[in-house]
């Protein structure tokens, strides 16, 4: 899709990608534990992601998500993902975002230019009117990716999502794309 940055690419999920998404996984556990869901240990399995990546692409083709990954354009390492998930159409024309990069590239604001191209994907391509995003209330630097991208906090909402093992209170984003 994008060079984002010194090798980082964006591009779209692959059924390929199992085994690179995997590797990224389990290279990341400790780094994503406080911001996902508890993970059984058959997740981090190649034949897990082949499942995940599968019916992914199944809910793309059926135009409900929009997956992408970053990935390194010299061995295709998977290093983060940005997901535009539960696209709505009719009235709403609107998705949920989410994102995670490998705990190597954090603070590079190598996300930030992630979001802003698949932002501009759902404008373009998908001609969505908004997307919303949410984040544990301390998880400053998405707030940051966020705001970055012109994201405008719209409340809070207890106990949103159980993350780590436990339903927690989460900030609710929104940015509305179109003025139309």
């Amino acid at each position: 899709m994008t060079l984002l940055d010194d090798g980082i690419r964006l591009r779209p999920l692959e059924t390929g990608d199992a085994s690179a998404l995997a590797a990224a996984f389990l290279r990341n556990r400790v780094h994503l534990a406080p911001w996902d869901p508890v993970r059984d240990e058959s997740f981090f399995t190649v034949g897990a992601q082949e499942q995940l990546i599968t019916a992914l692409l199944e809910e793309r083709d059926a135009g409900r998500n929009a997956p992408f990954v970053l990935s390194n354009a010299a061995d295709d390492e998977i290093l983060g993902r940005v997901n535009l998930i539960n696209i709505v159409r009719g009235a709403a024309h609107s998705a949920d975002l989410g994102y995670w990069i490998d705990s190597s590239l954090a603070g590079r604001g190598l996300m930030s230019r992630a979001v802003a191209q698949v932002l501009d994907h759902a404008a373009s391509v998908l001609e969505l009117h908004r997307v919303q995003a949410s984040t544990l209330l301390h998880n400053t630097a998405s707030q940051r990716v966020l705001a970055i991208n012109g994201f405008q906090q719209i409340g809070t909402a207890p106990k949103y999502l159980r993350i780590a093992g436990e339903w927690q209170d989460h900030h609710l984003f929104q940015r509305i794309l179109t003025d139309d």
